[in-house]
């Protein structure tokens, strides 16, 4: 079976030292001293200068909104992961809607102007796939009408834009280490900012708005998280630059192979390092992307229509047309990208693909081509069973 990813797993031995100091100290959660480790390392990988751990990427998101202090409407992306809006709607704010860009899929800044209202207090936008949004003309309009910026990066671990880490932009930034991350936690998420007040407001907001066992002074929130995860990122930092490294080789290959099949690729915002977190392709049609993807099925690989459906159609939310959004989420599939996969692994995948493109097409195949098509159909029928 080959899933859409797959959670890296440093040695076991590596993790069994960290968890073996942990029963030693039985210091389990509560600002331990492995969480604060993780987080000083992490700034140092990152290159940035304030960082909070923080139980998932959707806490993130919660305490990013309610930090900043966000009422009435957020104007935000229809292509995401629902936490993006689901976030919004928790804490009693609207999500505005405002139509992607057909070729990053991020929120398209010629479009967010006529979206503001009175009413409009941020802009919430998702570096979707790991790829920057246009940050600076989503500054200049959140500068030009006092709008707060909150970044979804929760794709973003080890990209930089412009020299810096993607996570320094915005008012806030938030991600997730979620176990489908490249890096990961196993559950964990962070907050990122450049003003130390909001920092300090979301220490507090972090931990219930402790301030000393017997005084409060904020509305907080349960978002702290534990030395046991804190381990997992501890290991899987050491091989942060070698996973990242891979990933960038089997994208390159995707691309390679996949050079003849009807369908776009995302492109990529310039003045980036990019973190090839997902390798999503936009089929031609919504009946090839399907029929790719049952194929693929039947051969054990396990693709994801991701980001489906669009979050403008959302049934506790009224329907919002997105034409850019509603054709792309009915055409996008990612691919299988993960850290021990093969370039084996990959030729069959997009054999596979190509191999259903052709049976598409309205064609005449000479002898030796069906004969072929038959023989690689063959082979993958036999590994089918020893892909495990």
């Amino acid at each position: 079976m080959i899933p859409v990813t797959k959670p890296y797993l440093p040695d076991l031995k590596e993790f069994d030292e960290y968890i073996a100091s942990i029963w030693e100290r039985q210091w389990l959660t509560n600002n331990g001293p492995l969480v604060n480790e993780l987080e000083i390392r992490l700034k140092e990988y990152l290159n940035v200068n304030h960082m909070l751990y923080v139980s998932n990427g959707t806490i993130a998101l919660q305490i990013a909104i309610k930090a900043l202090g966000l009422k009435g409407e957020i104007i935000t992306t229809p292509f995401s992961f629902i936490a993006t809006t689901s976030s919004i709607v928790w804490e009693g704010c609207e999500p505005v809607f405002v139509d992607i860009e057909a070729d990053t899929f991020n929120i398209d800044p010629l479009k967010i102007e006529e979206a503001i209202t009175p009413k409009t207090s941020a802009i919430l936008a998702t570096h979707v796939f790991g790829n920057p949004c246009k940050v600076e003309a989503i500054q200049r309009i959140a500068n030009k009408y006092g709008l707060k910026v909150i970044y979804d990066a929760a794709h973003c671990f080890g990209t930089k834009y412009k020299g810096r880490s993607v996570y320094e932009y915005g008012d806030i930034s938030t991600t997730s280490f979620h176990a489908t991350k490249l890096f990961h936690t196993i559950e964990g998420g962070a907050v990122f900012t450049q003003n130390p007040d909001l920092l300090k407001r979301m220490v507090y907001m972090r931990n219930f708005g402790h301030h000393g066992p017997e005084e409060f002074v904020e509305v907080g929130i349960n978002g702290k998280n534990c030395e046991l995860h804190a381990a997992m990122g501890l290991c899987n930092l050491n091989h942060a630059d070698e996973i990242l490294a891979k990933r960038k080789l089997l994208y390159e290959y995707y691309l390679k192979r996949l050079a003849n099949v009807k369908c776009s690729f995302q492109q990529l915002e310039a003045n980036q390092i990019y973190n090839y977190a997902y390798f999503p392709v936009v089929f031609e049609s919504e009946e090839l992307m399907l029929n790719c993807m049952n194929e693929l099925k039947n051969e054990k690989v396990f693709c994801r229509r991701y980001f489906y459906p669009s979050l403008a159609s959302l049934p506790f939310l009224d329907k919002t047309e997105m034409p850019v959004c509603d054709s792309i989420v009915n055409r996008i599939l990612c691919l299988p990208l993960y850290h021990t996969l093969t370039t084996v692994d990959l030729d069959m995948i997009c054999r596979i693909i190509l191999r259903v493109q052709n049976y598409s097409e309205p064609k005449v195949f000479s002898a030796e081509q069906q004969e072929q098509i038959m023989i690689e159909k063959q082979i993958d029928d036999l590994l089918r069973d020893f892909r495990v």
